[in-house]
Formats: C-alpha cells, sequence, structure tokens
C-alpha cells in the first residue's frame, strides 16, 4: 500500500469519527421505572415496570422486591424486550421504602446489576441487600479467560498457515503442529473458563461459587448456545487439520476448512458488543476480519521466531520472508480496516475518544499498533534489501521479536476492551436512571419530621413532601406548613411556600424552585396547633443541569 493510499485512508476514517452516531445501544441502562426511582407515592404498587435502553434477560432468583420491614413481596420477573415487569404483593407493612433489586443479561451478553427505591407514604430506612455488583473474582477472571481465547487462536492460525503454505521441506514441522493443537486446546479451555464465568457473572457471586442450576441457565441461553458452537467447531477442527499441516490437504478439505474456521471467529463478535450494536451485520464481519488479521499477523510473527529465523538456511529464508512479508502487510491493511470501522460504530464521536474509558483504552491500543507498524516497516525493509539471509538475520530476529511483544500488549488491551461499556454509549449513560432525591429526618422538641424532594434539579420540577411525628413516633396532625429555600452565598430573597395537606400528618408541594445550583438552606416550619410552632432547617446541595446529565 503505498504511502498516499494509506494517508487518505486515515483521513477518511478521522472523517468518518467526526461524523456524530445516531442512538445507539450499549450495556443495558436504567431508563425509568413506574414507580419512578426515589418517588414517594399513596398506595402500594401491584406490578413494578423497570425501563432498560435495551432488550434484557432476568436472572432467575436476582430481580426482588423487598418491603421497608425487609420481606420479598415479589413473584417472578418477566422480561419483554427492554421492559421488565415485576408482580408484587400487598406487604405487610406497607408505609415506609421499597427497594427494587434487579440483575438481568444486557443484549451484549454483559450482566447488569443495579437497585432503587420508591417509598409509600412517609420514606424510612432502606432494606438491607447484600451487593448487586459484579464479584471481584469474576472481574479478574473474565479479561483473563478473553486473553486466552485471543492467544489460542494466534497460536492455532499463524502456525497452520506456515505449515500449509510456506513449511520448508527440510524442516521438522513437529513443533509446529504441536503448537497448532495447543492452540486449539487453549482455546477451548478459555471458552469453557468463558462458559463457568458467565455463572457468577450473572448472579453476582464469587467465580468459585457455581450451583449446577445456574450453570444449566447459562448453558440454555444464547451466549451459552454460541460458545457450545464454537467447542464443536473447535472439534471439528482438530479433526481436519492434521492433513494440511502436514502439506497433503485436497483443495475441497481446505475449502470446508476455511468456512468451518470462519464459522468459529464468528462465535467472538456475536457474544460481545458487535452482536448488540447498530449495524450488527457490518460491525460482525469487521470483526471477524480484524480478529482472523490479527492472528495471522502475530501467529506467523511467533512461528518465524520460535522455529524458523533460527536454523533455517539462508537461502531458503530468502524465498519464505518476501512471502510472509507479503502476507504480513494484507493482513495489517485488514486489521486496520476492520478496526476503524469498529472504531466508528463503537466509539460513536471523536470526544469519546477521551471523555470515556473505552475511548482512552482504543486510544492506547493504537498507539502499540503504531509503534509495532514502525517496528514491521523496518523489519520489511530489511526483508526488501535481502539483508536477512546474512548478517541481518540476527537483527531481524530481534525485530520480530520486539513485534511479538507489541502485539501481545495489544492482544492484552483488546481483552480488557471487550468488557468496557463502548464509548458510544455515554449518550445512553446520560440518559440512565441515577436515583435522585432528598431524604432526611429533623427533629425538635415540637415534633419529628421526615421530608423527601425528588429530583433535586435546577428549575421548578422537584416534588416535596413532608411527614410529621410526635417525639414518640405517633402521627401528628398538622394545622400549618410552610416551607422556605434561601441560596446560600449568593444575594438572593428566600422563597417561601405553603405545602397542601394530604393527610393530617402529611403534606405535600408539587414544586419547588431551585433557580441557580448550589448549596440551599431549607427550613420547615411547622404549626401543631394554635399556638404550637417550630421551625428546622437543613441544607440540600442542588447540582448544575450538566452535572446531572
Amino acid at each position: 500500500m503505498k504511502a498516499p493510499r494509506v494517508l487518505l485512508f486515515l483521513l477518511i476514517a478521522l472523517g468518518a469519527l467526526v461524523v456524530p452516531a445516531g442512538p445507539a445501544e450499549a450495556h443495558a441502562a436504567l431508563l425509568g421505572a413506574t414507580p419512578a426511582p426515589g418517588s414517594i407515592i399513596g398506595s402500594s404498587p401491584t406490578e413494578i415496570v423497570v425501563r432498560f435502553s435495551e432488550a434484557v434477560t432476568p436472572v432467575t432468583g436476582r430481580v426482588q422486591v423487598l418491603a421497608p420491614d425487609g420481606k420479598r413481596i415479589s413473584g417472578t420477573a418477566v422480561a419483554n424486550g427492554s421492559t421488565l415487569r415485576i408482580p408484587v404483593r400487598k406487604a405487610g407493612q406497607p408505609l415506609g421504602t421499597y427497594l427494587v433489586s434487579y440483575r438481568v443479561i444486557s443484549a451484549d451478553t454483559h450482566p447488569v446489576g443495579g437497585a432503587l427505591t420508591f417509598s409509600v407514604g412517609a420514606p424510612s430506612t432502606r432494606p438491607a441487600l447484600s451487593d448487586t455488583g459484579t464479584h471481584r473474582s469474576v472481574t479478574l477472571v473474565t479479561p483473563v479467560t478473553r486473553f486466552l481465547a485471543y492467544a489460542g487462536l494466534t497460536l492455532t492460525a499463524g502456525p497452520a498457515l506456515f505449515l500449509a503454505f510456506l513449511w520448508p521441506g527440510r524442516r521438522s514441522r513437529r513443533g509446529a503442529v504441536a503448537l497448532t493443537f495447543t492452540g486449539l486446546g487453549i482455546t477451548a479451555l478459555a471458552t469453557l473458563g468463558s462458559l463457568w464465568t458467565q455463572a457468577p457473572a450473572s448472579t453476582g457471586s464469587a467465580v468459585w461459587d457455581v450451583s449446577p442450576t445456574e450453570l444449566g441457565q447459562v448453558l440454555a441461553s444464547s451466549y451459552g448456545v454460541t460458545l457450545l458452537v464454537r467447542l464443536g467447531i473447535i472439534g471439528v477442527l482438530a479433526g481436519l487439520l492434521l492433513p494440511a499441516l502436514h502439506g497433503t490437504a485436497s483443495r475441497t478439505r481446505g475449502v470446508v476448512l476455511a468456512v468451518v474456521a470462519l464459522a468459529g471467529l464468528t462465535t467472538w463478535p456475536i457474544t460481545g458488543h458487535a452482536g448488540a450494536s447498530p449495524l450488527a451485520g457490518a460491525v460482525v464481519a469487521a470483526d471477524v476480519v480484524h480478529i482472523a488479521a490479527m492472528s495471522v499477523w502475530l501467529g506467523g510473527l511467533i512461528t518465524l521466531t520460535v522455529f524458523l529465523l533460527r536454523g533455517t538456511h539462508p537461502r531458503v529464508l530468502g524465498t519464505i520472508l518476501p512471502v510472509w512479508s507479503r502476507w504480513a502487510a494484507l493482513s495489517v491493511v485488514w486489521l486496520v480496516a476492520g478496526g476503524v470501522v469498529q472504531a466508528v460504530v463503537q466509539v460513536g464521536s471523536v470526544g469519546a475518544l477521551w471523555r470515556t474509558e473505552y475511548g482512552k483504552l482504543l486510544l492506547a491500543k493504537v498507539a502499540v499498533l503504531v509503534v509495532t507498524l514502525t517496528v514491521a516497516s523496518y523489519a520489511r525493509r530489511l526483508v526488501q534489501r535481502s539483508q536477512v539471509p546474512a548478517a541481518g538475520a540476527a537483527r531481524m530476529r530481534r525485530t520480530v521479536g520486539i513485534e511479538v511483544l507489541a502485539t501481545a500488549v495489544i492482544l492484552g488491551l483488546s481483552s480488557v476492551l471487550v468488557q468496557v461499556n463502548p464509548g458510544r454509549s455515554a449518550t445512553v449513560d446520560q440518559d440512565a436512571v441515577q436515583e435522585a432525591g432528598v431524604s432526611q429526618t429533623l427533629s425538635c422538641p415540637l415534633y419529628t419530621l421526615q421530608f423527601n424532594i425528588y429530583p433535586v434539579q435546577v428549575g421548578e420540577n422537584n416534588t416535596i413532601h413532608a411527614f410529621a411525628y410526635t417525639p414518640a413516633g405517633a402521627p401528628q396532625p398538622v394545622q400549618e406548613w410552610t416551607v422556605t429555600s434561601r441560596l446560600l452565598g449568593q444575594d438572593l430573597e428566600p422563597v417561601s411556600q405553603p405545602l397542601l395537606p394530604l393527610i393530617p400528618n402529611h403534606h405535600a408541594a408539587g414544586a419547588i424552585t431551585f433557580p441557580l445550583p448550589g448549596t440551599y438552606e431549607v427550613s420547615f416550619t411547622v404549626r401543631t396547633t394554635d399556638i404550637d410552632e417550630a421551625t428546622v432547617k437543613t441544607t440540600v446541595t442542588v447540582p448544575s443541569a450538566s452535572a446531572t446529565r
């Protein structure tokens, strides 16, 4: 590829990144619920509806609703696309704060856990719940299985291609054949590891805490079926490869091997971000090309380093290396092309490259790739100048060794990258619900007051509920309530408004206004009788509009 063409290709790629991406899906993000997160309602619901940014599948036994007394009141959750419906029975203690805990599988096969609360009547202490996140052991093991799967591919593809097309007649094939089957074995073990870790990733338990039921649920899922297909393909390849590795395979067998290998490669992207992305077909195809090109390039470098650069006659190397150099150059072109297609879709915008973790990892991967390509370009010049067959052989071995190390780093970054939310999800995450609102309890000798303000944002759309109790905890009827808000540090007049009665000890206002971000002093003046009145105060911080997005 001539330098002007490379430059044109990169300019087109950068131009494509500048074009804003449309709405996209990513790991499932919570977009809303009924009742609303943090809200206060008047009576217990019979069903809770949770809405996500993409289709989800509930994890059996991991979606639950806890009543204020901590008892589970939920039935079996049912998902319909991106909507999760949870039936609930009436709580024995209906007044107080309810906790909705969920763990679901996103369309891109990544487990997502979280929780939200709402209150019936006065807020109360939030029911206790075990952690909804992913256990640290799973977080550590998952990228290792991904890395081993990629490593297995490279150890299979590179030696296999050399053995089939470029192997010197007088060199022993035993080591390279063994390495090819070792690569297949590593890929199979990594696939089994991925199947296993998906179970604790789904339930939130440790990697060693997996029950047969949980493992069965994974195997019955689309993710599990895809990995089982991958294992079957590995078995088929193991049965078909041996003649090809000895250079005696027929053309028909070669075509069958290529088709089976392509089917196996497809199982990687469809169990990750690519399968749930916009333009899924194009992104899956680009990912297959990207993985295949990397496997051929790195696997070929390893084969050269381990088996051929030492002990092979210089004249034989003079025949092999120019052909390999062309293969490597073609692999790099397809590697970059597949990566650009994925980056355009998955990153979404230029700004996401440095604003999101996904973008930063991608930039690191590109930086290492640039260094690797620089070294590869030097090696290619050595081959073209015919320096390898003579004194340049040692220099060539060092150069290829650097390429192997650098591409191994790229594989490591790739194994982490597939676990990180794509940069395109930044827009979805901005719309995701972060449970808002402020709930506090204030006391004075005359009464105890509980209040909730939702969602606590700049503007007028903040609902306030207040509940009064006697110092002993009984409902305290109130004759008149007034709430006053004053922005601290600003020369602005405080704003007061009455609260309207709903029941004798529960008053509310449809809106309390926070005109600017900052810290507000909020005071409640409560008159319980004709002569008994007291004021309690607290502070509430209102974030800026940009901070809430």
